[in-house]
């Protein structure tokens, strides 16, 4: 094991299949995961930050997408554009996402050009330039970005719905892009409160997996990071929703030719128990064409043209969403309905050993699949470290999704999937039809 330097802690050591895993903590807080992963000269650095939309406030949302966008602009040696020229120039790679619990910052850059990765990550972490002159071009990108996937998008539409009235009081009723009002009014000086206080090394972490030299990484790492002061974070947003007593449904006509239908159930937490046995059951009813729900819905009765149902990994209690898109000449109220049957057989009749097992095996190759390469294997671990708060969560999902039994799914859906929990959105054809019946909506991972 790698020596460290000084100012450098060993906090904790893991493993994710054969891949071991370390965190190190510099004195001013920044964590530093790192992985020693020779397969190709690559490295992915990855810079995640604890702070998504949970962490705005009503009349001042789309910051932390805003940042996605700011990121890549003025540093104070960097030009406008510059950043991404540079990367590029390697033959390498930048991007980035926001989400409700994080935002991170992706670059994959051939091994040999780590060094340039770290002066890039750690000069736009304290050094960006927030002036009229770099922050008013992204804003009107953002605006034209909400416009194109929310407000002229169907299913853009249906899910910032689903949000805001599945939601009372959490912030994960606001959606990520933010308010359009919002947007557009934020001030300059709650522009710069938001860097200062969010881009801190205390309220980050640097996921690095590649061909890399431990002890030269961590070195180079307290050359450029360590000399940054630590922010006075705000304290943890804990805002408990309260449990929904009622089903919820709201319906509005749109440009589409039938009817689309987005429903959620109040969940669990991505660190709950019962997450493994739920996210099974996404696949067990839509993961496959003789998945129960899909085979029913689209091959079976031809009520809808698509299915699709996803359990949103968040950190605190989210929704178990089924999405579904109407064959013409068909309405929400028969999928509905024909959902309802599928659920109630599942409860009344049990699933069997192999009807399990073979959704186990789908989620379990998603699962592992997700970390062939650096990037994937960064990316799930800065997730797991930044929003479960203990990578180590990793490796403990995957045995979690592979020891549940037809009990575990049985119980879940029994306990969760009940009308009173259940928010309706639908979109219903306005009578002018633009002949799409499936849509082409954009799930937000909020890309620069």
């Amino acid at each position: 094991m790698a020596t460290a330097p000084a100012g450098v802690t060993l906090e904790a050591e893991g493993a994710i299949g054969k891949l071991a895993v370390r965190r190190w903590r510099l004195g001013n807080g920044l964590g530093v995961v790192c992985a020693i992963d020779p397969g190709a000269p690559i490295v992915s650095y990855q810079t995640w930050f604890r702070v998504g939309s949970r962490h705005e406030e009503p009349g001042k949302t789309g910051l932390a997408h805003l940042f996605e966008h700011l990121m890549f602009s003025q540093t104070q040696s960097l030009a406008p554009g510059e950043f991404d020229r540079v990367v590029e120039a390697t033959g390498g790679e930048s991007n980035a996402a926001t989400w409700v619990d994080w935002t991170h910052y992706r670059l994959s850059v051939p091994a040999h050009e780590l060094p340039l990765a770290i002066r890039l990550e750690s000069e736009r972490m304290h050094a960006l330039v927030l002036e009229p002159s770099t922050v008013e071009p992204e804003r009107d990108v953002v605006t034209n970005e909400r416009r194109e996937r929310v407000e002229d998008d169907v299913d853009g539409w249906l899910d910032e719905q689903l949000m805001a009235t599945a939601f009372d009081v959490h912030p994960y009723r606001w959606p990520t892009i933010g308010w359009m009002a919002d947007i557009r009014a934020v001030g300059l000086d709650d522009i710069r409160r938001f860097y200062r206080t969010w881009y801190a090394p205390n309220n980050a972490t640097l996921v690095v997996v590649g061909a890399i030299d431990e002890h030269d990484l961590l070195t180079r790492i307290v050359d450029a990071y360590g000399a940054m002061a630590p922010a006075a974070l705000p304290p943890p947003v804990e805002v408990i929703e309260p449990p929904q007593r009622a089903p919820r449904y709201k319906a509005a006509p749109r440009p589409i030719a039938s009817d689309r239908v987005l429903l959620g159930w109040r969940a669990v937490g991505q660190a709950h128990p019962d997450w493994a046995p739920l996210e099974l059951t996404t696949t067990l009813l839509a993961g496959s064409p003789s998945a129960r729900l899909h085979r029913r819905l689209v091959i079976e009765r031809e009520l809808a043209s698509t299915v699709d149902i996803q359990l949103t990994p968040f950190r605190d209690p989210s929704l178990y969403r089924v999405a579904m898109t109407c064959t013409r000449g068909h309405t929400a109220a028969e999928v509905i309905a024909e959902l309802d049957e599928v659920i109630a057989a599942l409860v009344a009749d049990g699933v069997g050993a192999a009807e399990v097992a073979k959704a186990k095996n789908l989620t379990e190759t998603d699962f592992w699949a997700q970390l062939i390469d650096a990037d994937g294997k960064a990316e799930a671990l800065g997730h797991h470290e930044t929003a479960l708060g203990d990578f180590r969560s990793l490796a403990e999902l995957g045995a979690r999704l592979a020891a549940v039994t037809p009990d575990d799914v049985v119980r879940v859906v029994r306990a969760y999937l009940v009308p009173e929990a259940r928010t309706v959105i639908v979109a219903e054809p306005d009578g002018e039809d633009d002949g799409d019946d499936d849509g082409d909506g954009d799930d937000d991972g909020g890309d620069a």
